[in-house]
């Protein structure tokens, strides 16, 4: 399968790196607006290639040499110059332009593909990837609540001494503020994990731990790369795997014409299915919220791309 990483920042060059260790490609692009730094990081994979147990074609190119890909991988964004923002959205501006000339040429060069959006703002960058692709929405799926989720459970796991695999709960919504725990479903082993204070207080850590990791070191890298091959493997081993990723829907839970995260199941054509997984009063209001704050965004960043079905919760 042939799988192309468009941006060769921090987090396209680390899932580069994952992608070739845990073998889950045959075929691999690296591409960016110039090919230098893309021709760096693939001739620095080809040679650790001898460590790895089998062959892969690594190449490099620019982004408009990308051609007849199955997987898209978009990295891509502009460069904070070490500045840490106050919201992911002060990306948007920028990044959305980006994306007006990035993704309909990728659709046109590569029209079988599934595209995989890493770029925050990422739920306003998923609409916008469904639009101007012109895929259909199943073939279009963000990132996410997926590291949210992730870090959740790890949080979680060191509280119920659980592994965090094993622990059965999602981060939904927004990936930024807006986003919120489904604890009334949480569960290890059939049974339920609580709704405590003290895991309430877990989650508002999560909230907060990307901008942590940010100030701590200037960027995040590791886990949202390896939350991307994850997303990966999923569609090339036709997994069925399910897990919270943003993605463009009609209606959802009684929500309509929205982009966000929402548990998904995920397999070698996209997202296959949406669950629908009941929810508490205090939980469909925070839902409320959650999608009446994403739309927001949505609109205020690219209004000509929002349909005239576009309603409001």
């Amino acid at each position: 399968m042939k799988i192309a990483i468009i941006g060769t920042g921090r987090v396209g060059s680390t899932l580069a790196y994952a992608l070739v260790i845990k073998q889950s490609c045959d075929h691999l692009v690296i591409a960016g607006r110039t090919r230098e730094k893309a021709r760096g990081d693939a001739l620095d994979l080809q040679h650790t290639l001898a460590f790895c147990s089998r062959p892969m074609r690594i190449e490099s190119c620019t982004n408009e040499q990308v051609k007849d890909s199955e997987i898209i991988v978009v990295t891509a964004s502009v460069t904070t110059g070490g500045q840490i923002f106050a919201s992911r959205m002060q990306l948007g501006d920028q990044n959305t332009a980006m994306f007006r000339e990035l993704i309909p040429m990728l659709a046109v060069n590569n029209p079988n593909a599934v595209l995989v959006i890493v770029t925050n703002p990422v739920d306003v960058m998923t609409y916008a990837a469904c639009k101007l692709s012109g895929f259909a929405p199943n073939r279009v799926m963000g990132i996410g609540t997926l590291v949210d989720s992730a870090r959740f459970r790890t949080l979680l796991s060191q509280e119920e001494h659980i592994h965090p695999d094993d622990l059965r709960t999602y981060i939904l919504g927004e990936h930024g503020p807006n986003q919120l725990p489904i604890l009334s479903s949480a569960e290890a082993g059939g049974e339920h994990i609580r709704d405590t204070p003290g895991h309430r207080q877990l989650f508002t850590q999560v909230v907060e731990a990307g901008y942590e990791v940010y100030r701590l070191k200037g960027y995040t890298n590791h886990a949202i790369a390896t939350a991307a091959c994850m997303v990966i493997e999923a569609v090339v081993f036709d997994e069925y795997r399910t897990m919270p990723l943003a993605t463009q829907f009609d209606e959802w839970m009684g929500i309509r014409d929205n982009c966000f995260s929402i548990p998904v199941v995920v397999a070698r054509s996209g997202i296959i299915r949406h669950l629908h997984p009941d929810l508490n009063d205090i939980e469909k209001q925070a839902l409320k919220t959650a999608a009446v704050a994403i739309k927001n965004a949505i609109v205020s960043l690219i209004p000509d791309l929002v349909g005239s079905s576009f309603t409001y919760p």
